[in-house]
């Protein structure tokens, strides 16, 4: 029990390791948190370095929160609500990094960080591996129909929400998995407000991806 317990602040610290920052550095040298969003996920790294720089931040920040659930299962030899609550944590710790923390010009601390799509990805994966087979093939449908990607964020937690939530219904999974869906998509939602109140706004930058292809394909040659 001792052991489980203890793996819960390992995952927070997992989700902690700051990907984004630590790529983007080695790639420009810059601070990510300077830039754009000022988020170290993946969009804001690819900004920041350019699409290898995302990429890679991506498929980082994945592998912290299958990590932070795989070796939670080993310490906790397989306690389903502490597998999910390293998940969770994960997250937490990827949004909120205990090595970026600031402050502001009040002297108050603020924990930096991204929001948290990637590493709910990595951890469903650490939760049950054939995850990805579901949330992937919609979360790439959604960035390509709708072209924004805090809302693909949103999507990569909600879809994780209701594999899941499907998944316990149908006896295949513990409810525990269901309650990690249900928290990663409010961390994720909380995370992405600024996000959320330009989408309101009509303000929010959409990446129109498909539109550029089929620009691309339809100019004609000269």
């Amino acid at each position: 029990m001792m052991l489980a317990i203890l793996s819960l602040p390992i995952a927070y610290l997992i989700g902690s390791i700051p990907s984004g920052w630590l790529v983007v550095k080695l790639f420009t040298g810059q601070d990510v948190r300077t830039i754009e969003s000022g988020r170290t996920g993946g969009t804001n790294a690819m900004r920041a370095g350019g699409p290898f720089a995302g990429l890679l931040t991506a498929v980082l920040d994945a592998a912290k929160g299958a990590a932070a659930v795989w070796v939670s299962q080993s310490l906790s030899a397989g306690i389903d609500w502490t597998a999910a609550m390293s998940g969770v944590l994960a997250i937490v710790g990827h949004n909120y990094s205990a090595f970026l923390i600031q402050k502001d010009e009040n002297g108050k601390l603020h924990f930096r960080g991204g929001a948290g799509g990637a590493t709910t990805f990595g951890a469903a994966i650490g939760l049950w591996l054939n995850s990805w087979m579901f949330i992937l093939p919609f979360a790439l449908i959604f960035y390509l129909v709708v072209g924004y990607a805090s809302l693909t964020t949103i999507s990569i937690a909600f879809s994780a929400m209701g594999v899941f939530t499907i998944r316990a219904a149908q006896g295949m999974n513990p409810w525990a998995y269901a309650f990690f869906g249900v928290a990663a998509l409010a961390i994720v939602v909380y995370a992405l407000r600024p996000n959320l109140k330009r989408l309101k706004e009509g303000t929010e930058r959409q990446v129109q991806l498909l539109a550029r292809i089929f620009k691309k394909i339809q100019k004609p040659k000269e």
